[in-house]
């Protein structure tokens, strides 16, 4: 065969033996998950290429017409493996070579972060820190990371933040759950989930229920204001007060709030109203009570003067006896007798049935007289009745 034919078989030939040194890929042989690869398919000599292709783990992943790279823009775990390049040509016919294997490996950037809590059995009130913590190799220190935290599958505070902590100022027994956080970097974008962490949020019992009025030592007077106060010394969470009469099943009220203390108010209190009260304090636990005794006391009505006389009219010498009652009023009961503007006398009465004064008449005794009844709520005087002595 003429020279002319035989030199591009030969020149086939000793590519084909020898073709791993012909065409080489450049690649890393590690690289950090995010960081953006690069893989250059060389050839010695680029005459007559029609094809460049680049592989992984035996599977194309590229072919173009002309010289070119292959580019992973954000490196993953599943970036690793075996990659090599191909390129085929024709001279006088086709050919095809292949480069040797470059083992790629994607190593960590930083590990899944580890959540932990200031407190895994806070107790409900209290504040909770929750720490996302994860680490950068010292070549990516500068690495901005950010933060976020979840509970049962909801974000917590802002969101995505540069603090790997979140402070929660008050907790309570329904934010038990199951708590993670996931770290990210900003760009490229990698991301990281923790593992879940049980968070179980104590409740405290409430404990030591009192039960005070206002006026203080349960007594009252008729037509003012009542104030019962219902107070525990400790308990958390929602805490249901409520406020029963002795003599009734009925509730007079009831609140539920985060408190330790609620009240009640009585705007105008009747006569009815005396009697044993209680007040139940409740959080989903064993509820407490506490009782008191409330006196109503009653302002005196106007009294009534009566003056009876042993026969009419009266006459000098006679005894007569000035007695005074009202018909409302709580005892002890002080009642004073008048001349006009003048104490004749008083008495006390213990109990129903007013006070007497007796008086033997004279004849200055012809004059106007009335009475007072006073029980330290309030005095009334009676209407003035007028007796004629002859």
């Amino acid at each position: 065969l003429p020279l002319a034919l035989l030199g591009p078989l030969t020149l086939f030939t000793r590519l084909r033996g020898n073709e791993h040194n012909w065409v080489t890929l450049l690649a890393p042989s590690s690289v950090l998950e995010g960081d953006s690869v690069v893989l250059k398919c060389q050839a010695k000599w680029t005459g007559g290429i029609k094809t460049m292709s680049y592989h992984k783990d035996g599977r194309q992943l590229l072919s173009s017409n002309k010289v070119s790279t292959f580019s992973i823009q954000s490196a993953a775990f599943n970036d690793s493996g075996q990659y090599h390049c191909a390129i085929s040509g024709k001279l006088l016919w086709n050919w095809e070579t292949t480069s040797k294997a470059v083992k790629l490996k994607v190593q960590e950037l930083f590990p899944p972060p580890v959540l932990t809590a200031s407190s895994s059995q806070p107790t409900e009130g209290t504040p909770v820190t929750l720490t996302c913590e994860t680490w950068l190799p010292p070549e990516k220190s500068g690495t901005e990371l950010q933060f976020c935290f979840f509970r049962e599958g909801q974000g917590l505070g802002p969101g995505w933040s540069k603090s790997p902590e979140l402070h929660i100022p008050t907790i309570w027994s329904q934010d038990s759950g199951s708590y993670w956080c996931e770290a990210q970097t900003v760009t490229p974008r990698v991301k990281k989930q923790s593992l879940k962490s049980q968070i179980h949020v104590q409740r405290v019992p409430v404990a030591n229920v009192s039960l005070e009025t206002q006026p203080p030592g349960g007594q009252v007077i008729e037509g003012e204001k009542l104030v019962l106060l219902c107070s525990v010394s400790e308990g958390t969470g929602n805490i249901t007060f409520s406020w029963h009469r002795e003599t009734t099943e009925t509730s007079l009220g009831n609140k539920t709030q985060r408190s330790l203390s609620a009240e009640l108010e009585i705007l105008a209190v009747k006569d009815s109203d005396a009697g044993k009260y209680y007040c139940r304090a409740d959080n989903g636990y064993q509820p407490v009570l506490s009782e008191v005794n409330i006196t109503v006391r009653i302002p005196v009505s106007r009294p009534a003067l009566t003056i009876r006389v042993s026969g009419a009219p009266a006459m000098v010498g006679d005894v007569v006896e000035l007695h005074c009652e009202v018909q409302r009023g709580t005892h002890p009961i002080l009642y004073q007798f008048y001349q006009k503007d003048v104490i004749l006398g008083n008495s006390s009465a213990s109990f129903g049935g007013g006070a007497s004064f007796n008086l033997s008449l004279t004849s200055e005794h012809s004059e106007n007289y009335s009475c007072e009844a006073d029980n330290g709520l309030r005095a009334q005087r009676s209407e003035v009745v007028t007796l004629n002595v002859t």
